[in-house]
C-alpha cells in the first residue's frame, strides 16, 4: 500500500505531536512543542528541547512505516542544528509495531550523546 502525500503528512504531525507531549511530560516541561515550519532554513520538528547544560537541541522525526534511513536522517538533523544554532541534532523514528511514545528509536552519532550526557563534541 503506498502512502498519498496527505497521509504522510498526517503520520508526521502526528508523530510531531506524540513526540512533543511525551517530551513535554518526561521532563516536565511545557515550553516543548511541535515547531513551525521554517521552509528552506528548517530548524527540526520540535522546539525547546536542551542539553543537560542547558544548550539548544534539535530534533527531527521521521515516520516512514518503520523503515530506518539513518545516514541521510541524522545529517538532515546536524544541517538542521546548524540552522537553529544548536548543539546537537538527533532523529526520532517511528518503530513498527509500536505507537507507545517512548518505545520510538533515537538515530544520533556517538558525539552527539556525549554532548547530550554534557560533555565535549569531539573535534574531527
Amino acid at each position: 500500500m503506498s502512502r498519498s502525500r496527505a497521509s504522510a503528512k498526517s503520520a508526521g504531525t502526528r508523530m510531531e505531536t506524540l513526540v512533543a507531549w511525551h517530551l513535554s511530560d518526561a521532563l516536565d516541561d511545557d515550553r516543548i512543542e511541535r515547531r513551525a515550519k521554517n521552509g528552506a532554513k528548517d530548524r527540526g520538528d520540535i522546539a525547546n528541547v536542551r542539553t543537560a547544560l542547558g544548550e539548544r537541541v534539535v530534533i527531527e522525526c521521521k515516520d516512514y512505516g518503520g523503515r530506518l534511513m539513518p545516514g541521510p536522517w541524522v545529517q538532515e538533523a546536524h544541517t538542521e542544528a546548524g540552522n537553529d544554532d544548536a548543539a546537537v541534532g538527533v532523529v526520532v523514528a517511528k518503530r513498527r509495531g509500536t505507537t507507545r511514545p517512548g518505545d520510538q528509536w533515537v538515530l544520533m552519532t556517538l558525539d552527539d550523546l556525549a554532548v547530550l550526557l554534557g560533555g565535549k563534541r569531539e573535534e574531527q
